[in-house]
């Protein structure tokens, strides 16, 4: 849901808007070893749900991803990727959605258009943890970062759409240079493994991996990252922008 929502759930056409059409977005980041995923918690409901919206009729679907995202994060410069439409007739949920208006205080009729069936296009968003400000909407308690591997239960098909992205991430590792996206700027090769490792939930040979990626020619050497004694002091590395 977006800031708009008030307009949205007053609107009972849905005039203004591309009717059947949603947009969700699952906004990865990297902290302390683990993938997090930003979730939203929508007042006196208990329910969680990814960050989305509706597209504007005279908005481009891409910028109205955009939107959504710039809206809870404050970012905007960052890898965005539509991945995947979720369009099953069973994700047609009207009641999770009649609970957050009644919350509200706002009883929808059945015709409303925001109880009718949605398509959703999913995007995913690979931001950087220390950057972004997670940022509720007006209908939200909070908007807050939750490891993967502790996800709260989501309402409709969210759990589903999380799962397809990061099955997207996972085969798409090297080819989208996901680490340019959630690592800062500087990190270490180990740095660099543990992140593969999360996304995806296995080992790595160290040896291996460090030759597989300075063999790609993606990675320069910046310095010594100095924590003691010289020989305990790894190098730090960067992506080279242009590549």
């Amino acid at each position: 849901m977006s800031d708009e929502f008030i307009k949205q759930e007053m609107n009972v056409t849905g005039e203004g808007f591309l009717p059947g059409l949603a947009i969700d977005t699952v906004i990865f980041g990297f902290h302390d070893t683990h993938l997090k995923v930003l979730l939203l918690t929508y007042k006196n409901t208990g329910l969680f749900a990814l960050p989305g919206g509706f597209i504007h009729q005279d908005e481009d679907v891409n910028e109205a991803a955009r939107r959504v995202l710039f809206s809870r994060t404050g970012l905007t410069n960052i890898f965005l990727e539509q991945f995947y439409v979720f369009g099953d007739k069973s994700r047609h949920d009207t009641a999770p959605l009649k609970t957050i208006m009644t919350a509200r205080g706002f009883i929808p009729g059945n015709d409303h258009w925001l109880l009718k069936r949605f398509v959703s296009i999913g995007y995913y968003a690979l931001v950087d943890f220390t950057k972004a400000i997670p940022t509720p909407d007006s209908i939200s308690d909070s908007c807050d970062w939750f490891s993967l591997d502790s996800l709260p239960t989501l309402m409709q098909d969210h759990r589903q759409i999380v799962d397809k992205a990061l099955q997207t991430l996972q085969a798409s590792l090297d080819q989208k240079l996901i680490g340019f996206n959630l690592l800062p700027e500087n990190f270490t090769m180990g740095d660099l493994q543990c992140l593969y490792e999360t996304i995806l939930n296995k080992k790595l040979i160290r040896t291996a991996f460090q030759r597989k990626m300075l063999s790609m020619g993606i990675l320069e050497r910046v310095a010594k990252k100095w924590t003691g004694g010289a020989h305990k002091a790894p190098y730090l590395y960067r992506f080279i922008a242009e590549r």
